[in-house]
């Protein structure tokens, strides 16, 4: 299991990112679109780097649903490796099985 406090801090990133989304993504088109002034654009600009550093997505992590684990991750599962393993073998995650050749 990953720090609860580790677990905690990846949600509280990903609630901002969702609250900002939008702002970000108009301040984004506004900094690239060529119509606009340069100091309109420099002004987007500026209005981006005052968000918050969390809302950037890229500061998430992919963390395994059941422990928390950062690493080893599959996104398509939302499960770390050990977990989705173990899901596999009880045949949880269906059109899934171990490989035999």
């Amino acid at each position: 299991m990953a720090k609860t406090s580790m677990v905690n801090r990846d949600l509280k990133r990903a609630k901002t990112v969702k609250k900002y989304a939008a702002k970000r993504a108009e301040l984004k088109r506004k900094v690239v679109d060529p119509k606009l002034s340069y100091d309109e654009r420099m002004a987007a600009q500026t209005g981006l780097q005052k968000l918050p550093r969390d809302a950037s997505p890229s500061r998430m992590r992919n963390r395994c649903a059941l422990t928390g684990r950062p690493r080893g991750v599959y996104s398509k599962f939302g499960l770390g490796r050990n977990k989705l393993r173990e899901a596999t073998m009880r045949g949880d995650v269906p059109g899934l099985r171990k490989a035999s050749w």
